[in-house]
C-alpha cells in the first residue's frame, strides 16, 4: 500500500525515539524507513521501543546525508513545529497526508522529521516542496518525534483508505516526468558554479541568495526535460565565461 512513501528521521540522539517511531509506522502500515546520522543505532532501547517492529529497525537505511535519503524522491515535505522566515509552502497534517498519498501512485515521495531538540536546520528544509505544520497550541508547540511520526502516518493511513478527490492549492504538475532530488542537486550544485564563474555569487557568503533560489525552483516542481534544458543553458554559458 505504502511502497513509495518513506519516513526520514533527522540526527536523532535518543535511540528510544527511534524505535517508538517505527512501531507507530508500522501500526499504519509504513514500512520504509531512513535514519541520517542517528547517533545511536542500532541500540538495545531502539529494539525494545519498536515493540515488534524489529523489521522495520533491521531494514532501516541508514545515510550520512540528507540528500543521500531522499536521492530518489520526486516530492519531498518537510515537518515543522514554528513559523519559518522561509518563502516555502506550508500545509496542515491533512493535505500532507493527501499529497503524500496521490503522488507516491507514482514515484517516490519522502517526510522528513528533524532532530528532536531544535527540528530541520534551514539547509535540510531547502531540501523540501513545503513543509507541513501541525496545528498544535503555540503555548506547547513540539511534539515528541515518535508523537508526530504516529500523528503523520496515522493521516496518510486514513488517506489510502477513503477515495478522496485530490484538491490541495500546493498542485502537483499534470504532465512531465518530475526530477528527483538527487537530480535537482546536481542542478544546484552545477546552477551556482556557473554564477560563482560569472561573480554573480562569491564562493563563500551569499547563503541567503543560494536558498531562496533553492526554494524558488522546489515551487515549481521541476520536469526532467526542464532541468535538462537550464543545464544545457548553463553549459553554453560556462564555455562562453571562459
Amino acid at each position: 500500500m505504502f511502497e513509495n512513501l518513506r519516513f526520514v528521521l533527522l540526527s536523532t540522539t535518543h535511540a528510544g525515539n527511534i524505535g517508538a517511531a517505527a512501531r507507530a509506522m508500522k501500526t499504519m502500515g509504513i514500512n520504509d524507513l531512513a535514519l541520517v546520522n542517528p547517533k545511536l543505532f542500532p541500540n538495545v532501547e531502539a529494539t525494545k521501543r519498536a515493540s515488534g517492529a524489529d523489521d522495520l529497525l533491521a531494514n532501516a537505511k541508514v545515510c550520512n546525508h540528507i540528500d543521500e535519503s531522499i536521492s530518489d524522491c520526486k516530492l519531498v515535505i518537510g515537518t515543522t513545529a514554528r513559523k519559518r522566515h522561509l518563502d516555502i509552502p506550508v500545509i496542515d497534517g491533512r493535505e500532507a497526508a493527501k499529497l503524500l498519498i496521490e503522488e507516491s501512485k507514482k514515484h517516490q515521495v519522502a517526510l522528513v522529521f528533524g532532530k528532536e531538540q531544535y527540528g530541520m536546520t534551514n539547509e535540510e528544509v531547502e531540501r523540501c516542496h513545503c513543509l507541513v505544520r501541525l496545528p498544535t497550541v503555540e503555548s506547547f508547540s513540539s511534539l515528541n518525534l515518535a508523537s508526530a511520526v504516529q500523528v503523520m502516518a496515522y493521516e496518510c493511513r486514513m488517506q489510502s483508505l477513503e477515495n478522496i478527490e485530490f484538491n490541495n492549492e500546493f498542485t502537483e504538475p499534470n504532465e512531465g516526468d518530475l526530477v528527483n532530488a538527487d537530480a535537482m542537486e546536481s542542478f544546484y550544485q552545477h546552477y551556482f558554479k556557473v554564477m560563482e564563474d560569472a561573480m554573480y555569487l562569491r564562493m563563500e557568503g551569499h547563503d541567503s541568495i543560494r536558498t531562496k533560489l533553492r526554494l524558488l525552483y522546489n515551487r515549481a516542481r521541476l520536469r526532467n526535460h526542464e532541468v535538462d534544458i537550464l543545464r544545457g543553458f548553463l553549459t553554453k554559458l560556462e564555455k562562453k565565461l571562459k
